[in-house]
């Protein structure tokens, strides 16, 4: 979580808080991932946190058609997507006290007081629910020249009141000096009128200030660059300096957001906050943003064969690891989404490569299916991914001779289960926060595809799964094209196979799209990308 590179150090610790007005999914995530790009890049030491009021305990059971991918950080905590962005723009590891959900703080309040660790006060959102609030973002901060506290939803919220409380008190702990705060609003296009409308963000700041904080930067998210009359027009009505309210419009990558902050004028808020003039050094940033937007002459198609075809944040560490493997790669990137319940051989025919992503569940899995066997006979390069790589196997077990090769998950009979559940792991199907979650080592093949792209070993990836490959079949296995060349330390778990004499074809049980930075991209994604060359 903590990043090891710093060279500075502040005697204070310094603590950002960005929060959400007038709707969600404005943008708060990567505003505080950039903010904290920027810090980094000034030589600080930047830790980074999501608050959020959902009643879960953590992100493994919710909906990834409503919420998107869910995130998996170094020491097996499932998170929200926000987390994926922290560590791309970062460049580090988040952990688990970087997710701080509300169903796991009543969960600990409810636990310490039902064994009388309260001796007998009446347990109240404020001061208890309050305090261990502060108590998490104070433990998560600890180290850091520089904590970012993201407070998930939007204010006004019923169920994110006791945050919004929480950091304003935290504010009296360490020293209203020590805290910025920033909102971030929406100023919605009015077509019909061809004008901006502040006023929902001007209510939004009046609810932010009805709770006690008056924020020290506010971002104005628009479609379009606005005039700096709106900026001043929100101050005036907010009782906010004008040089605090910033403009933030979209663009074509959010990897440039870093760049719209520096222009925005928050560079001289942040300096005065933390007492450093110091210009951060972005020239690694600049450098693959000019690959990134760069035309090239090749354009390769890449096929995503996936169940949920209709948010993108489904799969977005995926897609987001793609298109970073295609700058460095000097190429453009198309991404074919296909729809995995009604994969077709033609869809497959038109790419220069399939991803086969992760997931839980027999729909679908016929078409990834379909998708593995199709590049084996082909050629096709082939990226899997947890459920692509057992997928894989299965595709290979049936041309090896196991002709109803299924997965147990599937309710596959004895003797077809080519993947079965992991010891320990039966009867908690249906139970959150129970599965191989995390970082996890495996032991490569000297020799092997894997190896040569890893350029070692040894190696460690992370995992979200609860079923793996029956090495029973390693040899029908092989007799379908494929060969296990990878394994965790003592042999038993099946990590990565690969196709030999294969253009490309290497899946892995692990999720390395978790770990594919734009800065440092993972050599399974950018060794992919180069094959389509």
């Amino acid at each position: 979580m903590k990043d090891k590179k710093a060279n500075k150090n502040v005697k204070t610790p310094k603590y950002i808080f960005v929060t959400g007005g007038v709707l969600s999914g404005v943008g708060k995530g990567i505003t505080a991932a950039s903010i904290g790009a920027i810090m980094k890049a000034k030589g600080y030491k930047v830790s980074i946190q999501k608050c959020d009021p959902y009643l879960n305990v953590d992100a493994g059971l919710l909906n990834p058609v409503e919420h998107g991918e869910c995130f998996v950080t170094a020491d097996g905590r499932e998170t929200d997507l926000d987390l994926g962005h922290y560590e791309r723009f970062l460049d580090f590891e988040t952990n688990k006290y970087s997710a701080v959900l509300s169903g796991a703080l009543y969960s600990e309040l409810i636990e310490k007081e039902r064994s009388g660790g309260f001796r007998g006060k009446t347990v109240q959102m404020i001061p208890h629910f309050t305090d261990l609030v502060q108590e998490k973002i104070a433990a998560a901060g600890q180290g850091s020249d520089i904590h970012i506290v993201e407070i998930g939803g939007t204010v006004g919220d019923y169920e994110g009141l006791s945050f919004i409380e929480a950091i304003r008190l935290f504010a009296n702990r360490v020293g209203r000096e020590n805290c910025l705060y920033i909102h971030v609003v929406y100023v919605p296009w009015i077509n019909t009128s061809k004008e901006l409308k502040t006023k929902p963000a001007q209510n939004a700041l009046k609810d932010l200030r009805g709770f006690g904080i008056i924020p020290d930067v506010v971002v104005c998210r628009t479609e379009r660059p606005a005039p700096r009359s709106m900026c001043e027009k929100i101050a005036s009505f907010s009782g906010i300096s004008s040089d605090a309210v910033l403009n933030l419009p979209d663009i074509d990558s959010v990897y440039d957001v870093p760049f719209n902050v520096l222009k925005s004028g928050v560079l001289e808020i942040l300096n005065k906050f933390i007492g450093d003039n110091s210009e951060p050094d972005m020239k690694k940033w600049q450098e693959f943003s000019e690959k990134r937007a760069q035309n090239y002459d090749r354009t390769v198609k890449v096929g995503l064969v996936a169940k949920y075809v209709g948010n993108d944040d489904t799969y977005i560490c995926v897609t987001e690891a793609l298109k970073s493997a295609a700058a460095w790669n000097g190429v453009n990137l198309e991404i074919e989404w296909i729809n995995a319940e009604e994969a077709t051989e033609e869809d497959f025919a038109a790419v220069d490569g399939l991803v086969v992503p992760g997931g839980f569940g027999e729909r679908g899995a016929e078409g990834k299916i379909r998708a593995a066997t199709y590049a084996l006979e082909n050629d096709l390069p082939y990226l899997g991914l947890c459920l692509g790589m057992q997928m894989a196997c299965v595709a290979a077990a049936r041309r090896g001779g196991v002709k109803n090769a299924s997965s147990e998950e599937f309710g596959a009979g004895e003797g077809q289960n080519v993947i079965y559940i992991m010891d320990g792991q039966a009867g908690k199907e249906s139970t959150g926060g129970t599965m191989r979650l995390g970082d996890y080592p495996a032991k490569l093949k000297n020799g092997s595809r894997a190896a040569e792209i890893y350029g070692k070993n040894k190696v460690t990836e992370r995992h979200r799964h609860r079923y793996e490959v029956n090495q029973k079949f390693a040899s029908e296995i092989e007799r379908g094209g494929l060969k296990i060349v990878g394994t965790s330390p003592d042999g038993k778990l099946a990590e990565f196979v690969e196709a030999p004499g294969h253009k490309f074809f290497v899946a892995t049980q692990a999720h390395p799209e978790f770990k594919s930075r734009p800065l440092n991209v993972h050599p399974l994604f950018f060794e992919f990308v180069k094959s389509l060359k």
